[in-house]
């Protein structure tokens, strides 16, 4: 069981390296505009080798640019209401903003559950009464299955979204490695639950079979 433990706190703590990583960085997607290379993030969007943060400097100079279908941007007003770019695709920017928002709020619960389940599943091996050292085995596999729902929550929106209304105004685009990070967050915080609670399983086997 100790041997499940140490594999959970390994998984964990990978996902929780990878969660952090794939957070802060701003390779999510990656696309071609006005016939440069542009990256973008969960934070910032990059351009021609300059880095902008997300909306922000929109609603600072008031500009932004809005994809049309085959990767034509034109720029166009910021303004509360819906705005129109020179082919009549409404772009709908604050929509934008609120499933970013979605995605880091997402992100960064996974990664504050994963850590608080690293965390129970260190406390786990202290020499304390088994029943205690135990029950916080089967919490960090709780936390750590927490921590999976919510990467899955914010991978689904930024895949929804990117798929059906930012990928289809580009041509030529693809997700990237902060985003694969982030699936294979996912599946090391799943494993490491499921470590945790074979472990918890298996103690209450053992436990069972001493009472016999």
């Amino acid at each position: 069981m100790y041997s499940f433990m140490a594999g959970g706190l390994f998984c964990a703590s990978v996902g929780n390296i990878l969660l952090v990583v794939c957070t802060a960085t701003d390779y999510w997607v990656q696309y071609r505009l006005q016939g440069a290379l542009a990256h973008q993030g969960l934070w910032r969007y990059c351009l021609a080798g300059k880095c902008y943060m997300q909306m922000e400097n929109i609603g600072k100079d008031h500009w932004g640019r809005c994809a049309a279908g085959g990767g034509v941007a034109a720029s166009v007003r910021w303004a509360s209401r819906p705005l129109l770019n020179r082919s009549g695709f409404e772009c709908f920017l604050p929509a934008a903003l609120a499933y970013w928002n979605a995605t880091r709020a997402f992100m960064i619960l996974s990664a504050l559950s994963c850590f608080a389940g690293i965390i129970t599943g260190i406390l786990s091996f202290a020499h304390r009464s088994t029943f205690e050292k135990f029950n916080r085995s089967f919490a960090a596999g709780i936390m750590f299955f927490v921590s999976t729902l919510f990467v899955l929550l914010a991978m689904a929106v930024y895949t929804g979204v990117t798929v059906n209304f930012l990928g289809k105004r580009f041509g030529d685009w693809r997700f990237s490695w902060s985003y694969i990070l982030g699936w294979v967050a996912l599946l090391m915080t799943f494993f490491a639950g499921i470590f945790y609670m074979c472990a918890y399983r298996m103690h209450g086997c053992q436990r069972v079979a001493e009472t016999r």
